[in-house]
């Protein structure tokens, strides 16, 4: 693994190039199980921190951005944003980069609401489902997401104003001191007006009934599940996640301490040991 590099390429998926990280430098990568990693309201820069571990572990790690967010090409509208749609454009990615069904999927934030529709309501067919502080049942959208969903709201923000709202919360989301390197990184994406749509389309379709919806789906399902969190969400409080594990057949909560709503900046080498063993080559 030591010739290994995080890397960042793109596939085309409807006629746009989806962005993007995986690793190079790893012999018969494209033979390796492949786990698809989804972001929420962030981007695929949560992964960083648990890439190279995964592929350590024997997996081909695959951190999506999703269209029109990140650095992926395309603009989201109020009905390629909702849940759905979302899940939808994941198989299509999935099978652009030749990752074949049965999945291993794991979502994080809104992220976790679109691996949920695949397992549950999608049509994929998904081996392991892993979400990590991800939003459940009526726990979203949180209130600094919801203002979003009125378009007055939207009409009216600049991409200053969208950047002082995203650093707000990536400062509390990283649940620790962090550089101005760091938040700056983190913010990079929505310096692009085209990015601020998309994520403001996507918050104005975040929507509960997308995960309570799923919720009886979710009670019959056999396919195994992952939660990993941190302990001290302000946004996905803990709270949820023992719900979820109590409720859902075939659940596992890991616990991750002193951890906010990104436990991959608090804890890598927990969230991605975590994730190594629920998605190694022979756990499926």
């Amino acid at each position: 693994m030591s010739s290994a590099t995080i890397t960042r390429t793109s596939v085309d998926v409807d006629g746009l190039p989806a962005s993007y990280l995986t690793v190079a430098g790893v012999d018969g990568l494209a033979d390796r199980p492949p786990a698809l990693l989804l972001h929420g309201t962030y981007w695929s820069r949560v992964w960083l921190p648990v890439l190279a571990d995964l592929a350590a572990a024997g997996l081909r790690p695959l951190a999506v951005d999703l269209p029109g967010l990140g650095q992926s090409a395309g603009e989201l509208d109020a009905e390629s944003a909702t849940v759905p749609a979302l899940s939808a454009w994941v198989r299509r990615f999935a099978a652009a980069v030749g990752a074949d069904e049965p999945l291993r999927v794991a979502g994080h934030d809104i992220g976790g609401a679109v691996a949920q529709h695949l397992a549950a309501g999608g049509g994929a067919e998904v081996a392991r489902l892993a979400l990590v502080n991800s939003v459940t049942y009526d726990s979203w959208p949180v209130p600094g997401v919801e203002r979003f969903r009125d378009p007055e709201v939207v009409a009216a923000t600049s991409v200053e104003e969208l950047l002082a709202a995203r650093r707000t919360a990536v400062t509390a989301a990283l649940g620790r001191p962090a550089t101005e390197e760091e938040i700056s990184e983190y913010l990079a994406p929505w310096r692009s007006r085209r990015v601020g749509r998309s994520w403001m389309a996507l918050a104005g379709a975040a929507d509960s009934r997308y995960t309570l919806d799923l919720v009886p789906a979710l009670r019959d399902s056999e396919t195994p599940k992952l939660l990993v969190w941190g302990e001290d969400d302000g946004f996905q409080g803990i709270a949820y996640a023992e719900r979820f594990a109590e409720e859902m057949p075939h659940t596992e909560l890991v616990r991750v301490p002193n951890a906010g709503h990104i436990p991959m900046e608090n804890d890598a080498k927990a969230v991605a040991t975590a994730l190594s063993a629920f998605f190694a080559p022979d756990g499926a």
